[in-house]
């Protein structure tokens, strides 16, 4: 068990990681803790409209599709501490103005709107650019632990951060559960404040305006296969699979007729699974292959659609476990295929493009997920964006097996068998190339 503890916990000896890592968690907790609670306020506010909950949640990401890119160029120009630094400062104050609103009991349903718009363009900035910062913070070997570990601790959060919350509203006003999420939002400013800037992992050389032009990168993702086949699946997944902010307080308090405790029961629920698939990453040493990728993205499809079939509140809880799992272990692959095959001149604008088309296609599901859950119903919404994906996993894996030359074999007896038969013995991709 202690050598299981120290592989799976590795990064965290580094002290700058583990610096990066417990702001993290901090201020992660009270960001869920905050959209529990926002959540439950839009229902309040707009008489359980679905479709609120949409706009809520496209105006949380519509500034992704705009800044991100240029976040991601600020990244390869500019010193990303400083920058992480600035984002996260500007998303506290944001953050206390908004519960300081709430709690005084003046707020209606457009302020929410205006401040989900507000902290959606502190995050565009600061997401890309912590992206990239995690390679600063570890030498190449502990790179795949180290974002497993980030993913970890997103998933951890995402389970104490809605739990607390559905206590907290039901014991305290929803002001003073607002108040008690953005309190820990300041975290980072301080954790990345300490850091030693003398222990980064960062290339001597200063990057020119010219050398971190946003279309080169788009250019040089062009003639990436490697990097296209997962970025695309996760542009369409992204967009319509991973709404459940919408479609789970619809579910819970619409169809289950549950309160808030209740809510919060589902979101832990799928993000213990989360957290179950982000760990089971952790020991991973070197960059995934595309076939892991496809893999869980055929079975998020799968468990998504049972989700939305599920007859009961207790039946969706417990699908939505595996749900959860397969959810983070594809969106982890994912990123460290991309991640782990990029040249480090390129990473802060190839991964603000992974986040752009990951998160910035959200505005688009949230709004057609709040849409089809008031016109058709929410269950439906859920099955829907299960069984796209599926199709979107099958459309993907068909593009791999025919520009590979792999193919899938199926053995029917004794035993029934998939297998992937390889056209080449050897491993065809070259080596990713990574510098601190």
């Amino acid at each position: 068990m202690r050598a299981v503890l120290s592989t799976t916990f590795r990064s965290l000896q580094v002290r700058n990681y583990r610096l990066f890592a417990t702001g993290q968690l901090v201020k992660l907790v009270g960001v869920w803790m905050m959209f529990t609670a926002q959540d439950w306020l839009v229902l309040d506010l707009s008489g359980n409209s679905p479709g609120a909950l949409g706009v809520v949640t496209a105006l949380q990401f519509v500034p992704v599709l705009v800044l991100t890119l240029w976040g991601g160029k600020l990244a390869d120009r500019y010193d990303k501490r400083k920058l992480l630094i600035l984002a996260n400062a500007v998303f506290a104050v944001t953050a206390i103005v908004f519960a300081l609103l709430v709690a005084s009991g003046v707020v209606v349903l457009w302020h929410v709107f205006l401040f989900a718009l507000l902290l959606g363009i502190a995050n565009s900035i600061e997401t890309p650019v912590r992206q990239a910062f995690v390679s600063e913070l570890v030498e190449l070997p502990l790179l795949p632990n180290a974002l497993a570990l980030s993913a970890a601790t997103f998933n951890t959060a995402r389970i104490g951060g809605p739990a607390l919350a559905g206590v907290a509203l039901a014991v305290f006003p929803t002001g003073s559960v607002f108040l008690i999420a953005t309190a820990l939002s300041v975290a980072p400013v301080f954790s990345y404040w300490r850091m030693s800037a003398r222990d980064l992992y960062r290339s001597d050389k200063r990057a020119e305006p010219g050398d971190t032009r946003i279309v080169d990168g788009l250019k040089y993702v062009w003639k990436r296969q490697d990097l296209l086949l997962p970025i695309g699946l996760m542009a369409a997944i992204g967009m319509i699979g991973f709404n459940f902010p919408v479609t789970l307080a619809s579910l819970a308090k619409i169809n289950f007729h549950a309160g808030p405790s209740s809510f919060g029961l589902l979101t832990t629920a799928l993000a213990v699974g989360a957290l179950g698939g982000a760990l089971a990453g952790s020991g991973r040493r070197s960059r995934p292959g595309a076939y892991v990728v496809l893999g869980a993205a055929l079975a998020f499809g799968v468990f998504e659609i049972a989700v939305g079939f599920a007859p009961s509140f207790i039946v969706a809880m417990l699908l939505l476990v595996p749900t959860g799992f397969f959810s983070i272990y594809l969106a982890q692959a994912a990123n460290h295929r991309v991640q782990m095959g990029v040249d480090a001149q390129y990473r802060g604008r190839v991964m603000a493009l992974y986040v752009l088309v990951f998160l910035g296609t959200t505005p688009i599901g949230a709004s057609l997920a709040g849409w089809w859950g008031e016109h058709f119903g929410v269950p439906s919404s859920i099955w829907a964006a299960g069984a796209f994906c599926l199709v979107a996993a099958v459309v993907a894996l068909t593009w791999q097996l025919r520009s590979s030359g792999d193919r899938l074999r199926l053995r029917v007896g004794p035993r029934p068998r998939l297998s992937l038969v390889h056209s080449e013995p050897l491993e065809r991709e070259a080596p990713a190339k990574i510098a601190a």
